[in-house]
Parts: structure tokens; C-alpha cells; sequence
């Protein structure tokens, strides 16, 4: 509690509490709307306004405004000067004693607050000031919140080269990238469109005008001048891009563009030009991008009859979204009819199955009705005959904010995770709707991929997110009456994402050609070892070679022991009917859907096979796992302890998230936990094979991380944490003091060591690494 803003509150309910229309505020001394609203109302009332609102809308400017400037000895008005103060103090600020007196401590603190929103750090308070002032807005980056100072010098540049011109509001400088901050971006390029669209009528909407005088404004390497600071100012509030960063900057270098290039990459802009062109202008600026690119995909409620399937391809389609369900009160008639599928694999169409039951507003979203939406998706999919491993889009068809994504959407896809996992997560869940709403539900829920509503450029869930890093599909376009009087929405397709199905009814399991592939090297170990006698037997040797193209070193040696060389050399030159014995890059993993790394998952298998689990603590094995990521997850934190001084915002940010590059990805923690279990199966008699096969086609993969959790840290989150810590800091066993000083000292050579932190600093990553994993295993359900 703060006892000035108590005063404040205390002091605008006396004042004004009878007045007809005033917003009364508790009195708990928290800041916040509430309080702003009731100071807002009680301005109102002092400026003559009859009927009083909470927004600081047109009406209550202009009568500021007829106030004239009000600074340092201003006193038309001690109540309005009141109103100020107690403003001020509700923002962190000293608002002197509250008194009505505009004296020096209240200029003091008025000189602070502009100079904190990027304007001339003066005394005075026109009207525009008074409005920034009275709002929840922040003009400091606050502890912890994962804003950055990179953002907020863009924030504070456009407040204070643009706050004077019409129509722009001060905005916040907190370091976050948001809906008002995307907006003061749109206003200030159209500022420079003047030619096109005068000063007064500029309104940061990405409407025609705007979109003709980008085309004019392409930017080429060398360019400079306040484009180029624009342009990189959008570059800056849609990163990262993997681990790519830029900054703002006034002329177009080679970073800049290295920058532009990857982001190009990663928003399927064809082709890559790493230039400022139109296109990326669009992708930057708006959630549709350019609607009018080259796509490959579609999503339609209509039927994709053989006619419209053909004209699909003639325009170029790969792929199209349908429906697999269609509520009993719905006169749309939009679900997958049959023998629809079948026309749609005959004219070399793929298609990704979407699931909507109404989900057109907040009562919709429930634990429950996700969950019994899934269990029903679940069957209608086994109905249609999609393999296992399908995602399946879930959607949210309204522009959700994010309290309802907190209070429902969440919930409701736990609640289609649930759903899946009771009937043997045989598909997985993807997620439909804003960039926000994609956002958020992959980070809580895990979603596989997202399915982008970008077409929907006004809901606020698209404006100020970047794009959501799994993204798979995104609506940029409606066409109707199309072909034969269908309408479809054209949407851009993620090169590497969701492949959607080509066919359905198919046995395979998608680890079958994995399975058939270790088989195959297996014979070949075992007949080796048959000819050449030794101690490691043909389940290592299998691992050995599949680990060894990048996996193969003195530090690996060390850590998981040296392979046999021999017999390396002899895999190396093998060939039989099947053609060169060769090493697999990934394998599908049959419950996320994700790409599993074969080298990696058969290095961590290697090494808690070499060295058994100990009871006493951390050792070798897990160093080979899933302490060796952690080691290296550690040093890229330090590396961006700027952008995330608290390692479990860091965790929750970059730990196992899908679609985030990282070095402890997610495609990482699967191959840790599952290495975990198969090295236990291995050590046990049975051979890699037969393990890889009991644990991929039967139901173990499908509560890998609870397993895991429970079987090495006892399944309880403060012992992962003191076991993170041990890894870090405070183990004395040879192999991770080992990799302890290969994998942070000499990788991270320009990083503290863990040891040289401050204690409570580094507990908020071990913490966090254990949160995270703790929130994997209770997501299964």
C-alpha cells in the first residue's frame, strides 16, 4: 500500500463523491485504472463537463487546452492543479504535498515525467501532457517485466519527435512493444506521406494511402534518413528472429540487412532481397502482410468438390483447410463431406483439419468444453481417417483480450489437451486465432502449431505482437465467388510447418521408418561385433555411430566416452543392397508431431548408458542430457542478460518453447527425457531396437516428461531446482565439473561463471528450469 496514493483516493471520493456521474475508486492505497478513472471523472467536473466518463476523450482535451499551459504558478484552478499532483503521485512521481499549489517539487516532477516520455524535459503541461499523465501508461522500463531499453528509446524517439504534430498521443516508453506503440509507428511514416495524406487526417491505420506511399519508399543497402530509422524501428519490434536482433539506426548496413533477410526467411517472403521493399514493409507493419503475395494455402467452409479442387491447383494451391466439424445450429454447412478427401489428394492437394464449435465469444472457453471438444475432434478425426500425429486447429474466432486469454482460452486448450491425451494423443493440438491468442496458448499449452487470423488487421490481438514463432498458416486475404461460387481465404503457408495429410487411413506409425532405419544399423553393429569381439555390445555401437557426426570430440569423449573407432570406420564404408550405410537426420515424433534430432537423442542415450543415474547427485550421464543443455542454456542467458535480467522470465521465454530457437529447445527436453528412459531400458537387456519400438508405438512417449520428472528428481519441483544448482555450482564429481568447464568456461568464454553470480540471481533460473519442466509434465494430463 502507498499511503499517497491512499491520500489521492481518499481525497477525490471526498471531493467529488456526490457529483452525478463520478467514478468512485476503493480505498486500498493501489494504483491503477480505477483511480485514474475517478481523477479523469473529477477533471471533468472541474472543466464544466455535465456528463462525466472515464476516457480523456476529445471534449475534455479541448477544455484543457482552453486552459492554456499550466506550469509553475498557474492557480485558476487549485482543485485542477490537485488533480495533477495526486496524477502524478498514482504514477510513481512526487506530486508535492497535493495541495493545489503548482509549486517547484510539482515542476520538478513534471521536468521528470516528460524527460522519462522522451519530450523537452521542461515544466510546463499543455493538454497532451496532462492526458499522458493521467493514464496507467509507464515511462520507465519496470523490474522485471521483460521490457527493454532498445524498445524504449524507440518509444521515447517517437514521442519526442512526433507529440506536437495532430493526432498523436504520447506514448508509453516501458520497453514493450504493444497496440499504442504499433500505432504511433503507423502515425509517424505517415507523417512523412504528406504529399498523400495531410497532417490532420493521419490516424495509424495501414489503409490505402499508406500502403501506395510505401511502394514508393523501397530501401536499399546505404539508404539514410528517417526512413531507414523507421523501418528499422518496425525491424526492432518484430524481433527476435531466432537469434537474430537489429537495432533502430538511421542508415541501412550490412546488419541491418542481415537482419532483414532472416526475417524475410522466416515470413515465407519470397524472394529473400534483404532490402526494405514492400513487401516486408507490409509483413512489418500489419498482421495480413502483403494480401496480395504468392500463397500456397487456403482455408474454405466449402466443399472442395472435383471442379474446385482442380481450379485449387491451376492457382497454384498445395494445400486447404477444412472443417471437421459443424455445430447442429449452424446453417453453414461447412464440414469435410464424403469422399471430399479422396478429390482432394487426387488433384495432388494436401489439407489440415480445423475444429470450431461456435468460439465466437468468451462463454465459449472452458476446461470443460475444450475438453469435450476434443474428445469429439478426436472422433470425428478417426472418423475421417487422419494418421496419428495430425494437428488439428482449435479456434478462437473473436478478438480475445489478454484477461479472457488468461481466464478461458488457456484453460479451454488445457482443456483440449486433457481431451487428447485421455484418448491416447493420437493428434495433436494446433491453435486458431489472433497473433496474441497463438502466442499465448502455445506458450501455456504447448500448441504444435499456429493457424494465424492475420486477416482480422483491427482485432487488438494482432496489432502489437510479433508474429507467434510456431506459426504454420496465416489468413491475409477473403476472395468470394471464386471458380464455380465458392469463397476461400488465402493463406500463407510456413515453409517447413504443419505438412498437413496427403492421405488418410495409412497404418504407419510416423516413428515406423525410424524404427526400420535402427533396425537395419543394428544388424549391421551386431554382425560386426560377431566379427570382432569386444566390450561394448551392438546397442552401443549403434549409438556410437549415430551420434557421431556431431558428437564426436574430445570433450564427448570425456563426457560419454570415447566411441570405438574401428568400428566408425568400418560404418563409414559399409553399403549392402539398401544402398551406403548413412546417418538419419530426424524422425517424427508420433505424440508432439515434432522433428527429433537422431544424434542427439542416441548422444544422451550413450551417455546415461555409460554412466548410470546416481543416487548421490548429478554425474556424467546427465551432463550428456539434460544438465549438458542446461550448461549451455546458462550461457546464452548471460549472453542476454540485458534483454532478460531475470533467468525465469528467460526460462518461460526460451526453455523448451515451441518454435523458439534456443539451445535447450523443445525438440532438446524431448530427446533428454526420452534418452533418459531408453538408456534405463537399454542397461536393462533389451536392446535399442526393441526399446525405441516398445517406447514410440506404445503409450510411454505419451507422459515422457511426467516420467521424467518423477523418476530423476523424485517429482518435486525444489528438488529439479536444487539439482540445477548442483549442476551449476556446487558438484564436485569429476565429469560435471568437466563439462561444467567445457560447456560454460570455455563456450561461453565472455560469461561469468555460475558460481560468480549472485546467489538469489542465479536461483531465478534454476527455479525457473524447474518450473518449466514441471509445467510439461502437468500438461499431459
Amino acid at each position: 500500500m502507498d499511503d499517497k496514493v491512499l491520500k489521492a483516493q481518499q481525497w477525490v471520493n471526498g471531493h467529488y463523491g456526490n457529483v452525478q456521474g463520478y467514478q468512485r475508486c476503493p480505498e486500498d492505497g493501489h494504483t491503477g485504472w480505477l483511480v485514474m478513472y475517478s481523477l479523469i471523472t473529477a477533471l471533468q467536473h472541474e472543466l464544466g463537463i455535465t456528463t462525466l466518463t472515464t476516457e480523456f476523450g476529445p471534449t475534455t482535451m479541448a477544455k484543457v487546452q482552453a486552459l492554456g499551459t499550466i506550469s509553475r504558478g498557474w492557480s485558476a484552478n487549485k482543485n485542477i492543479v490537485t488533480i495533477l499532483q495526486h496524477a502524478l503521485w498514482c504514477k510513481g512521481y512526487s506530486g508535492s504535498d497535493a495541495d493545489g499549489d503548482f509549486d517547484g517539487t510539482t515542476e520538478d516532477s513534471v521536468k521528470e515525467i516528460r524527460g522519462h516520455m522522451g519530450i523537452s524535459p521542461d515544466g510546463d503541461v499543455p493538454a497532451k501532457v496532462f492526458k499522458a499523465i493521467m493514464n496507467m501508461d509507464a515511462y520507465v522500463v519496470p523490474v522485471n517485466s521483460g521490457g527493454t531499453d532498445k524498445v524504449r528509446e524507440i518509444q521515447q524517439w517517437l514521442n519526442g519527435k512526433f507529440w506536437t504534430k495532430a493526432n498523436f498521443d504520447i506514448g508509453p516508453a516501458d520497453g514493450h512493444y504493444s497496440r499504442d506503440v504499433q500505432k504511433s509507428l503507423m502515425k509517424a511514416i505517415q507523417y512523412q506521406l504528406s504529399d498523400t495524406i495531410p497532417e490532420n487526417e493521419v490516424n495509424g491505420e495501414f489503409g490505402q494511402r499508406t500502403r501506395a506511399g510505401l511502394q514508393a519508399h523501397t530501401l536499399q543497402w546505404d539508404a539514410q534518413g528517417i526512413w531507414v530509422e523507421l523501418f528499422s524501428a518496425a525491424c526492432v519490434f518484430n524481433e527476435p528472429i531466432g537469434e537474430f536482433r537489429t537495432s533502430k539506426r538511421d542508415r541501412f548496413d550490412s546488419k541491418l540487412a542481415e537482419f532483414v533477410a532472416e526475417f524475410q526467411k522466416f515470413s515465407e517472403l519470397v524472394p529473400v532481397t534483404a532490402i526494405g521493399d514492400y513487401a516486408t514493409w507490409c509483413q512489418l507493419l500489419v498482421s495480413t502482410g502483403d494480401p496480395d503475395r504468392p500463397v500456397k494455402g487456403c482455408d474454405t467452409r466449402f466443399e472442395i468438390t472435383e471442379s474446385r479442387a482442380a481450379w485449387l491447383k491451376a492457382n497454384g494451391f498445395e494445400i486447404v483447410g477444412r472443417y471437421i466439424y459443424d455445430p447442429p445450429d449452424s446453417t453453414l454447412d461447412k464440414e469435410i463431406k464424403p469422399g471430399e478427401l479422396q478429390r482432394i489428394f487426387n488433384a495432388g492437394l494436401r489439407v489440415f483439419p480445423i475444429y470450431q464449435d461456435n468460439a465466437r465469444r468468451i462463454e465459449d472457453f472452458s476446461f470443460a468444453n475444450g475438453r469435450a471438444h476434443a474428445v469429439n475432434a478426436h472422433k470425428l478425426a478417426i472418423g475421417y481417417g487422419f494418421d496419428r500425429g495430425t494437428t488439428i486447429y482449435f479456434a478462437v474466432d473473436y478478438d480475445a483480450t489478454q484477461d479472457q486469454i488468461d481466464s478461458a482460452i488457456v484453460p479451454y486448450f488445457q482443456g483440449v489437451a486433457a481431451g487428447l491425451a485421455a484418448n491416447g494423443k493420437h493428434y495433436v493440438h494446433g491453435v486458431y486465432g489472433s497473433r496474441n491468442v497463438c502466442t499465448g496458448v502455445t506458450k501455456n499449452t504447448y500448441a504444435r502449431y499456429s493457424f494465424v487470423s492475420g486477416m482480422s488487421t483491427g482485432f487488438s490481438g494482432n496489432l502489437g505482437f510479433p508474429m507467434p514463432a510456431n506459426w504454420s498458416f496465416n489468413q491475409v486475404k477473403e476472395l468470394n465467388n471464386i471458380g464455380d461460387g465458392f469463397d476461400l481465404d488465402r493463406d500463407a503457408v510456413r515453409s517447413g510447418g504443419d505438412p498437413g495429410a496427403g492421405a488418410v487411413n495409412t497404418p504407419a506409425n510416423p516413428a515406423d521408418g525410424f524404427i526400420d532405419y535402427l533396425g537395419w544399423v543394428y544388424r549391421i553393429a551386431d554382425r560386426w561385433r560377431g566379427e570382432h569381439p569386444g566390450d561394448r555390445n551392438p546397442s552401443q555401437l549403434v549409438m556410437e555411430y549415430l551420434r557421431s557426426f556431431k558428437y564426436n570430440n574430445d570433450r564427448f569423449d570425456i563426457l560419454i566416452g570415447a566411441p570405438d573407432h574401428d568400428w566408425l570406420n568400418y560404418a563409414a564404408g559399409y553399403r549392402d543392397e539398401r544402398g551406403p550405410l548413412y546417418i538419419l537426420g530426424s524422425f517424427r515424433d508420433p505424440v508432439t508431431g515434432h522433428e527429433i534430432s537422431v544424434d542427439h537423442l542416441m548422444a544422451s542415450i550413450n551417455g546415461h548408458y555409460v554412466t548410470p543415474p546416481s543416487t548421490d547427485g548429478s554425474n556424467g550421464g546427465d551432463v550428456g542430457g539434460w544438465a549438458g543443455d542446461l550448461m549451455t542454456f546458462y550461457v546464452d542467458w548471460r549472453k542476454e542478460k540485458d534483454h532478460y535480467p531475470d533467468g525465469g522470465t528467460y526460462c518461460a521465454e526460451k526453455l523448451a518453447r515451441i518454435g523458439v530457437e534456443s539451445r535447450f529447445g523443445f525438440g532438446d527436453l524431448l530427446e533428454d527425457t526420452d534418452a533418459w528412459h531408453l538408456a534405463a531400458v537399454v542397461r536393462g537387456g533389451r536392446n535399442i531396437v526393441d526399446a525405441v519400438t516398445d517406447y514410440y508405438l506404445g503409450t510411454d512417449c505419451a507422459h515422457r516428461f511426467t516420467n521424467f520428472v518423477n523418476q530423476r528428481f523424485s517429482g518435486k519441483e525444489d528438488v529439479a531446482a536444487f539439482m540445477a544448482h548442483e549442476i551449476l555450482v556446487s558438484s564436485t564429481n569429476p565429469m560435471v565439473m568437466a563439462g561444467r568447464f567445457g560447456l560454460i568456461r570455455v563456450d561461453g568464454s565472455d560469461v561469468e561463471m555460475p558460481n560468480e553470480l549472485d546467489r538469489d540471481v542465479l536461483k531465478t533460473l534454476e527455479d525457473g528450469f524447474a518450473k518449466t519442466l514441471f509445467a510439461r509434465a502437468k500438461a499431459e494430463g
